[in-house]
């Protein structure tokens, strides 16, 4: 009903790909944005797959124009080029990952980049501009923002790989994302009453009438309350079983009925699918207890914690016994050093960097953010970062006090330009100290920022460095994390050898397949089903059963 009229480049240009050295010499262009909703709202949900199954390693989050300049790589010749105009993620993320990471590792040198431009036209868009040799028969002269580099990385930076950064032993187990209790019905709420919490009055009688109940309700916290309120205080609270059996937890009766009443109806009604059918059968159970979590952050008197989603990069620390939400990540520390290391502009830029961002709005995550950052050498031990931190975090806690502010108003406050109050000034001054002592920690004397009231692409104002300095310290900071991986992996290689024992089972390829294609398969078997009456959609059938058994023999 709606014909496409091919295009084939062999066809069309025979005389440049029946040559020797096939392709163009040069693409110059300026391709399309577009993300991935875009992608599927214009063109089908089809189209990415096409794309994904054209590009190696392409992932569904990279915006269109990484294809482009994928399948400008692929028709130029060796020693060819070619230039586009990118979006100013071209560097980043899933995009980075899709286009200029797998073209550098398959033969490309970016030798000219111009990172952020102002589009000249009406609409407020910065893009990159990056140009590509293929194959390049000698040494690059590699140009950044007009200025001579030894090279430009995937990331277009001066320095470093192309590679994501590397998850660092040395970091695990140090962050954890907090609790999905999944069954508002858990919990005691009076602002939820109409979602299936119980009144926190009810919470007090239960108690009343058996003192016993208070040992299963603890305090519960999300990102919104530790953001909002000065002292970082819960108005929640709820039940937790933790791994219990049913016959251990219906010790605690009252609190049984509550969630009997309350949340198995609802988990009775979950999708009858390996995750439902633990969910029902575990009903008393929170749907995600992380015992990891409690055991590691047992018998501190605090811990550092950060909501997941946030306006701004704030750190703060938390009583023991308290509940975190799944919108709070905690880091298994109470020393003042890591405050400091994770409070200082080099980790903000990191997280912003590696994490997902919309707008000003971070979304921080452990495995991005915080697993894969290079620390200052012996930071826990470190005298001047502990000193600072302390410093500032207890003029910080005061000051919100002080103010009747969480963090939220008071870094509204730190980055507004026409804010001249002592306080704030004050608190700018102590962030400028922990930069510094964070910079001096990692050996950096020589990075000297310039603070300023800055626009941000997302045209919001931050106090903050430059570009220059920051790109510097996410350079020097991607290098670090290399270097940190290979000796970690060489301390392995050196390691004392493992004790024969009972070799692990290997899995038939039947096992394999079943492993990875639980999706497809089901998403084949839903759409089969609903298909297979009727004779007009028999093509369709047949696009359906060739894409998911070409993801099967991917």
């Amino acid at each position: 009903e709606k014909p496409l009229v091919p295009f084939h480049w062999e066809i069309e240009f025979p005389e440049v790909f029946a040559r020797d050295n096939p392709g163009f010499d040069c693409f110059v262009g300026n391709p399309p944005f577009a993300g991935k909703n875009t992608i599927t709202d214009t063109s089908g949900a089809l189209y990415l797959d096409w794309l994904k199954g054209i590009h190696a390693e392409a992932h569904g989050n990279s915006d269109l124009v990484a294809h482009f300049f994928r399948r400008a790589f692929t028709l130029v010749r060796r020693q060819g080029t070619f230039a586009l105009i990118a979006t100013n993620t071209i560097a980043q993320g899933d995009t980075r990952g899709t286009g200029l990471r797998w073209i550098g590792q398959n033969g490309g040198a970016i030798y000219h980049a111009t990172r952020r431009t102002k589009w000249p036209g009406l609409a407020a868009v910065v893009v990159s501009i990056v140009a590509v040799q293929k194959e390049p028969s000698g040494p690059v002269h590699a140009v950044l923002d007009g200025l001579p580099v030894e090279r430009v990385s995937a990331f277009l930076f001066h320095r470093g790989g192309d590679q994501d950064p590397a998850v660092l032993k040395a970091n695990a187990e140090k962050s954890f994302i907090g609790s999905y209790v999944l069954g508002m019905g858990f919990t005691f709420d009076d602002e939820n009453l109409g979602k299936g919490s119980s009144p926190v009055a009810e919470m007090h009688r239960l108690i009343a009438k058996d003192p016993r109940n208070a040992e299963r309700i603890f305090p519960y916290l999300g990102g919104e309350e530790l953001n909002s309120s000065p002292t970082h205080a819960h108005h929640r609270f709820v039940i937790n079983f933790a791994q219990m059996t049913e016959q251990e937890a219906r010790q605690w009766p009252d609190l049984m009925a509550v969630v009997e009443q309350r949340v198995k109806p609802e988990r009775l009604q979950l999708r009858d699918n390996p995750i439902g059918r633990r969910r029902k059968g575990y009903w008393w159970q929170w749907g995600g207890y992380t015992p990891g979590l409690y055991t590691t952050i047992r018998g501190m008197d605090r811990v550092l914690a950060i909501a997941r989603v946030s306006q701004h990069c704030a750190f703060t620390f938390l009583p023991p016994g308290t509940v975190p939400s799944e919108q709070v990540v905690v880091f298994a520390s109470s020393q003042c050093s890591l405050l400091a290391a994770l409070q200082s502009r080099l980790h903000e830029a990191w997280a912003r960097f590696l994490g997902s961002t919309l707008g000003e709005t971070l979304r921080y995550t452990p495995s991005g953010c915080l697993e894969t950052f290079p620390f200052p050498p012996n930071d826990e031990s470190n005298a001047a970062l502990e000193s600072v931190g302390n410093a500032y975090y207890d003029f910080r806690a005061a000051l919100m006090v002080r103010n009747n502010e969480g963090l939220t108003k008071t870094y509204n406050r730190f980055h507004n330009s026409d804010e001249r109050s002592l306080d704030i000034q004050k608190l700018r001054e102590l962030h400028v100290q922990i930069d510094r002592v964070v910079l001096d920690a990692y050996g950096w004397s020589d990075v000297q920022p310039v603070y300023d009231f800055r626009e941000q692409l997302d045209e919001s104002i931050r106090l903050t460095w430059g570009e220059d300095i920051r790109d510097e310290v996410l350079a020097r900071l991607l290098e670090l994390n290399r270097v940190r991986a290979e000796d970690e992996g060489k301390q392995v290689s050196a390691g004392p050898k493992k004790s024969a024992g009972r070799k692990p089972r290997k899995t038939t390829k039947v096992e394999d397949a079943k492993v990875g294609l639980s999706g497809p398969l089901q998403t084949l078997t839903g759409a089969s089903s609903e298909l297979l009456g009727s004779a007009r959609d028999a093509p369709r059938i047949a696009r359906i059963i060739l894409m998911e058994t070409r993801t099967i023999v991917y």
